[in-house]
């Protein structure tokens, strides 16, 4: 295992959400590969959607960098794994640079992980309402923390030559190089809905072009040279890289893996984590696969928007009735809010796999957050009293909202217990991230291979 990193990297952070993150850093990624370079694609916190455009822009799989999931220590580890063998990483930023978990001061913010990653921060400026108060604002940030390395600026929605010509005199005051300047264009916008961008499996052709106008726009207005010098001047990262603790075993066990379009949230970790310790993981799609994957000893069903597809979730009653043929035997079963939703009795009214008996619904209350939880009782993921961090993020009720062994005790915000444990079933909410507890995974497929 090495014990230092020196993979040019850079962070794209910026003063708030909506400024433009997501289009700079997709676009930095895709115009760095069309170079021909391997580009490690990252994601501070837990969001799943944006690495689905990193992964189309790069051809490799994006990977978040939480530390409030998995803690400060692993972000380096993490990261180091991810960017094997790449010659330059880009790591976009979550809301505002120094806004973090809720209570924390800056715990898993942009800032933090630049700080742990000793990683330079490019920062993206919406400046479609300002001209010189932009020296004030970039100063600000720049200065705020010292530890934080602002090595560059790039100014999003400029209007016209001359609003970049006032800006850029203006900030030759503040001391941070302009290093791309992007004008409006709305053919870069992304659709959104309740839960924020639309996935990339749900609109691939238009994810493709939306990437592809993303590189473009980059390209055109941003000083790739000097963006790719900032990134080699980040220097050695001492720490090893993270690695899947392995297990040896005689026959490894079918753990089906739910995909599509319905079910698109996962950390790429759990699958290399499930596969280290014995498993063979196959993925199936709830929308079209009628049965479960051959062999089939455990099921992993995570976050996703099954409410947008209930109708047709419904209507595979096959497979319906094959999930719930598999819980009932005992078979380990872990389901992670979108999960939880499919499991239910019904969703909006429509069939379900009922393998739990409780009602989902659509609300208009969104709950969002970082949760820090333990477990209830023993269960196929974590033995009782296991102390893990989540996070919640849907704007869907499901009720009641635990049964008679609950899944989790949530500690913070406040107390409460939620989520189903029965027989192998483990459903809950909360999305975890199992790197944060290896031992999750190893027992998961230890019970695939006992039940």
């Amino acid at each position: 295992m090495s014990s230092s990193v020196s993979v040019p990297r850079l962070v794209v952070a910026a003063p708030s959400s909506g400024s433009g993150k997501t289009t700079v850093a997709t676009g930095l990624m895709a115009a760095f590969a069309a170079r021909g370079l391997a580009v490690s694609p990252h994601k501070v916190g837990p969001d799943y959607i944006d690495p689905g455009y990193h992964a189309l822009a790069t051809g490799r799989v994006g990977r978040n960098l939480d530390a409030y999931l998995c803690g400060p220590e692993l972000i380096g580890p993490l990261f180091a794994h991810g960017a094997r063998g790449c010659d330059v990483a880009v790591v976009e930023g979550v809301m505002g640079m120094f806004d973090g978990a809720a209570g924390e001061g800056e715990l898993a913010s942009t800032a933090h992980v630049a700080k742990l990653l000793r990683a330079p921060v490019v920062l993206v400026v919406d400046a479609s309402s300002q001209s010189r108060s932009v020296a004030a604002l970039v100063h600000g940030f720049a200065s705020w923390d010292p530890e934080v390395r602002v090595g560059g600026v790039i100014l999003n929605k400029v209007a016209s030559d001359r609003h970049e010509e006032l800006l850029r005199d203006a900030l030759d005051q503040a001391g941070v190089p302009v290093l791309g300047v992007l004008r409006r264009a709305p053919q870069v916008n992304t659709p959104s809905r309740h839960l924020g961008l639309v996935p990339v499996a749900e609109r691939q052709s238009a994810a493709v072009e939306a990437v592809a106008a993303m590189a473009a726009q980059v390209e055109r207005g941003c000083d790739l040279e000097a963006l790719m010098s900032l990134a080699r001047g980040a220097g050695a990262l001492s720490c090893g890289e993270w690695e899947p603790p392995a297990v040896t075993v005689e026959r490894r066990a079918v753990v089906a893996v739910a995909g599509g379009s319905a079910f698109t949230f996962s950390y790429a970790e759990h699958a290399e984590l499930l596969t280290a310790a014995g498993a063979e993981v196959v993925p199936f799609d709830p929308l079209r696969d009628e049965q479960l994957p051959d062999g089939t000893s455990g099921l992993v069903i995570g976050g996703g928007f099954p409410e947008v597809y209930a109708a047709e979730l419904s209507a595979n009653e096959p497979l319906r009735k094959a999930v719930t043929a598999l819980a009932e035997s005992g078979a380990p079963v872990a389901a992670e809010c979108a999960g939880l939703l499919y499991l239910c009795r019904e969703l909006d009214g429509k069939p379900m796999c009922g393998v739990i008996d409780a009602a989902a619904r659509m609300s208009e209350r969104l709950t969002l957050g970082y949760r820090d939880a333990v477990a209830v009782g023993d269960s196929v993921l974590a033995p009782a009293g296991t102390r893990m961090r989540g996070h919640e993020f849907h704007r869907t009720v499901v009720e009641p909202a635990a049964g008679t062994a609950p899944a989790w005790g949530v500690r913070a915000p406040e107390r409460r217990v939620e989520g189903f444990v029965q027989r192998g079933v483990h459903a809950s909410y909360l999305h975890t991230h199992w790197a944060s507890e290896p031992g999750v995974a190893r027992r998961f497929v230890e019970r695939c291979r006992t039940s």
